[in-house]
């Protein structure tokens, strides 16, 4: 099964070009703040503020290079939930929408996919600053588009406040809401931080249609990843949601057992033109997209069919001398498995194209015992069946 790269829209970019020319920020400049907010986003998380967005150079940076790349995750992700059924409205609630990603994403997924019926979205942000420009962005969009058919309303608001609640709750049920890269900086401060963006959680979904899909999407760092897993584990104890993706289970996750652990994903991606040119000004390469994410429900959905043999690839497909080797999860855990080169054959050839958020079925995995212990490394032999059911 082929894996597609990711893409940014012509008519997003040329949106963003056209909002952003005005401001006539030169480039060398535009990198350094890129790279400046890059390190926020990363390893200073801990002076990370919201003001960001209310500095006309960081919304500059933040336009040019962090609304592509996270616009392009969540593309993927709404290609990854179940098919929109034919409807009169689509509506999305975009939460701490910042300058429009989450709410231009789906205008241009909506418009490329030619949905039927109307779009009606509505953003909340606590910056004014941010949302004025989610708003000019949009109306680029549609004017180049030529959209009529599709909305745009915002509210200012903190999301940790009851306010902006009551002000989106008579425009609910909502078929999609999307948190993108908020819920980590929410409650950073509380007793149990982990307690708070549950309950937070949970009182979001109560806004989601019964057929909906609320999106979650993190950092693929290790503290954002492991928080937003312990968030996964008690949304389910509470019987709050189902998991449509990436778990294939509503176990506990395996990752949390090991606190060096985490679960992310990485999918492969064209970047333009100006994020290559500022990755060269600033040295990063930003050749796919990396990012943690839940797309919950309350029907129980679910990607795959769950079974015993089907297990998501959670790691790389690491090549050692004369074999390969991967980390899986299913309801059984989390487990490496391996083939050895001299095994490979028709039937297991799929192996060799195994990647990161695969989602793969083994017909037979065997376990040798050595001294008394069955080894904790799997293989899979010769004869035995191993096929990609989905590719990431």
């Amino acid at each position: 099964m082929q894996r597609h790269n990711a893409t940014v829209s012509p008519l997003v970019l040329d949106a963003i070009r056209k909002l952003i020319e005005k401001e006539g920020l030169p480039h060398s400049r535009l990198a350094q703040v890129v790279s400046d907010l890059s390190r926020l986003f990363t390893k200073e998380r801990t002076e990370l503020s919201r003001s960001y967005l209310e500095d006309p150079a960081a919304v500059m940076a933040y336009l040019s290079y962090f609304v592509p790349v996270n616009l392009s995750k969540i593309q993927v992700l709404l290609d990854e939930m179940p098919i929109v059924q034919p409807q009169e409205r689509f509506s999305v609630l975009d939460l701490g929408s910042g300058p429009g990603t989450g709410s231009v994403a789906v205008l241009d997924w909506w418009h490329h996919h030619k949905h039927p019926g109307a779009l009606s979205v509505v953003a909340v942000d606590s910056s004014p600053n941010a949302l004025t420009y989610a708003s000019q962005l949009w109306s680029r969009y549609c004017h180049t588009a030529g959209i009529t058919m599709a909305s745009f309303q915002r509210h200012e608001g903190d999301l940790k406040q009851a306010a902006w609640l009551m002000q989106v709750r008579p425009r609910a049920p909502f078929d999609l809401i999307i948190l993108a890269n908020s819920l980590n900086e929410l409650y950073v401060e509380a007793k149990d931080p982990i307690a708070a963006r549950t309950n937070f959680v949970a009182e979001v979904l109560a806004l989601l249609a019964p057929s909906g899909t609320m999106m979650i999407l993190e950092p693929a760092l290790r503290e954002t990843s492991r928080a937003l897993h312990q968030v996964r584990d008690r949304l389910l104890q509470e019987k709050r949601c189902t998991i449509f993706s990436p778990c294939l289970h509503e176990n506990s996750c395996p990752a949390l057992v090991n606190p060096y652990d985490w679960c992310h994903e990485e999918r492969a991606w064209d970047p333009p033109t100006v994020i290559r040119q500022i990755d060269d000004e600033v040295g990063f390469i930003k050749d796919a997209l990396k990012f943690s994410y839940l797309l919950l429900r309350k029907d129980g959905r679910t990607i795959v069919e769950r079974r015993p043999d089907v297990y998501r690839v959670v790691s790389e497909l690491r090549e050692l001398k004369g074999e390969k080797r991967a980390w899986l999860c299913n309801e059984q855990g989390r487990h490496e498995v391996g083939r050895q080169d001299r095994l490979a054959s028709p039937q297991n050839k799929d192996f060799d194209a195994w990647h990161r958020g695969a989602i793969v079925q083994i017909e037979r995995i065997v376990r040798k015992e050595k001294g008394g212990k069955v080894s904790t490394l799997g293989r899979i032999e010769q004869d035995a069946a191993a096929k990609i059911v989905r590719s990431a």
